[in-house]
């Protein structure tokens, strides 16, 4: 009888002792350094000097195509039964869409340097949103440029007075309307409105599925319910597109998917995907870690020390939680009790 209480007693001091090891795996989130603007802003800023440049390129780009006459589709006497729609201000007016594209990811960018101090982030982050919602905008306005399809609105555009006036040869529209007015509905694909929402509310999705982990195989929705918000954001502002009569719905499904397709790939440039270990932090964060540790492998501080060593700790914590899920005991507590003979 004493030898079995003796056997019980080893078999819970070893649970102990492996359920210690896994809390042990399972690390709170590292602290990291102090690389804020102050000490390291210069740096990165200097690093990144010709991405700024390129920025201020994509800005004269975008100017010069907001300028220039857009192509001026053919338009015919049966083709104006489907542009007869009304004349209607904007829901979503044009100066809100810079607000919720850029200012508002931006902000909570902001709010994470705050707490974090990672100027690493926080340049990147910003750098990558910009560039996201540059992109698209240059690539949305050299389509609607290019394409020239009108808005559902044209026959009031082109004709304010109700008074169709066709070539008598041609059969094309001879618009009377004002000419800004005109240039304005040859500009219906894709919707820009549309495309740079997504870019930088899609931006925002991807950054904040990082910082909070929605891929950590811990089944919390209330996260995707974070990411998702953004992305319904952009969508209403589409939908508010179609409603307003500015846009057919392919423009704002185009819009929609060309802002997706580009924010994904400037995220991607700058940050892991956020379903990887280190989905958290930005590529140059963790490489500025590996080439310290390089650099100074005895006299590297401790804290640089444990964040790089961490950036594996959660892949190690996810192998080690199955092991434990898939037997009921270690291979050592299986030994001892075959030994214990229950």
């Amino acid at each position: 009888m004493t030898k079995v209480k003796k056997n019980r007693v080893l078999l819970v001091l070893l649970l102990w002792i492996e359920d210690s090891s896994v809390r042990e795996v399972r690390m709170p989130e590292i602290q990291l350094g102090a690389h804020t603007v102050r000490s390291h802003g210069v740096k990165v800023a200097r690093t990144h000097m010709h991405d700024w440049i390129i920025l201020l390129l994509l800005i004269v780009i975008e100017v010069i195509l907001n300028v220039i006459e857009p192509f001026h589709r053919f338009v015919g006497v049966d083709m104006m039964t489907d542009l007869k729609y009304p004349m209607k201000d904007n829901t979503v007016p044009f100066w809100a869409v810079p607000m919720l594209a850029i200012m508002l990811p931006v902000f909570v960018i902001l709010v994470y340097y705050f707490i974090r101090k990672d100027v690493y982030d926080l340049h990147h982050a910003i750098l990558g949103l910009l560039f996201s919602v540059l992109i698209t905008g240059v690539i949305t306005d050299a389509i609607k440029d290019a394409v020239g399809r009108p808005r559902p609105d044209f026959f009031w555009r082109c004709f304010p007075d109700g008074k169709r006036v066709f070539d008598p040869v041609t059969k094309d529209v001879m618009c009377t309307g004002i000419k800004s007015v005109i240039k304005e509905g040859h500009k219906s694909f894709p919707s820009g409105h549309t495309s740079w929402s997504f870019a930088g509310l899609g931006f925002l999705a991807l950054y904040l599925s990082g910082k909070i982990r929605v891929f950590d195989r811990q089944g919390h929705v209330a996260k995707l319910c974070i990411v998702f918000l953004p992305l319904l954001i952009a969508a209403l502002v589409g939908i508010s597109r179609v409603d307003d009569y500015w846009h057919h719905w392919q423009d704002v499904f185009a819009g929609g998917l060309l802002g997706l397709t580009v924010s994904s790939f400037c995220y991607l440039q700058f940050f892991p995907a956020p379903y990887e270990v280190d989905g958290w932090g930005a590529h140059a964060y963790f490489q500025m870690l590996a080439e310290s540790r390089n650099v100074n492998p005895s006299n590297g501080s401790n804290v640089q020390q444990a964040e790089l060593e961490s950036v594996y700790v959660d892949s190690q914590h996810c192998r080690e939680l199955s092991r434990v899920n898939t037997h009921d005991s270690s291979p050592i507590l299986e030994g001892t009790n075959g030994r214990m003979g229950y």
